[in-house]
C-alpha cells in the first residue's frame, strides 16, 4: 500500500502585523514607519509540518493573537516569517506579532 500525506492548506487574510512593517516585494519583515503602529499583512497561506524543521536564522516564529491583549486566551498559532536582518533578536525584543483584530 502506499500512504499519501495529506497537506491541509489555510489562507488567511486580515491579518495586522504589531511592531513591524511588510516589504510586500521581498515577503519580509521591516521597519515600522514612524508613528505606524500596526500594519496590514497580505494573505498569506498557512500549512502545517508533519515533522520539526531546523531553526533559520532568517525566519520569525511569529505569534498570532486574537486581539491586542496577548495572554494565552487570545493567542491562536505561530506562524513563521522571513526578515532581513541578521539577528532575530531584534523581532522578538519587540514584541512583533500578528493580530486578527486591532480595536
Amino acid at each position: 500500500k502506499q500512504w499519501y500525506q495529506r497537506r491541509v492548506v489555510i489562507t488567511a487574510g486580515g491579518l495586522f502585523l504589531d511592531g513591524a512593517g511588510w516589504d510586500r516585494r521581498n515577503s519580509r519583515l521591516i521597519e515600522s514607519p514612524p508613528k505606524v503602529l500596526s500594519a496590514p499583512l497580505p494573505v498569506i497561506r498557512i500549512f502545517a509540518e508533519n515533522q520539526v524543521l531546523a531553526k533559520d536564522s532568517k525566519m520569525y516564529e511569529c505569534p498570532i493573537y486574537k486581539k491586542p491583549r496577548r495572554t494565552d486566551l487570545t493567542f491562536i498559532a505561530t506562524v513563521v516569517l522571513r526578515h532581513g536582518t541578521a539577528d532575530v533578536e531584534k523581532w522578538i525584543m519587540r514584541g512583533v506579532a500578528l493580530l486578527c483584530d486591532i480595536k
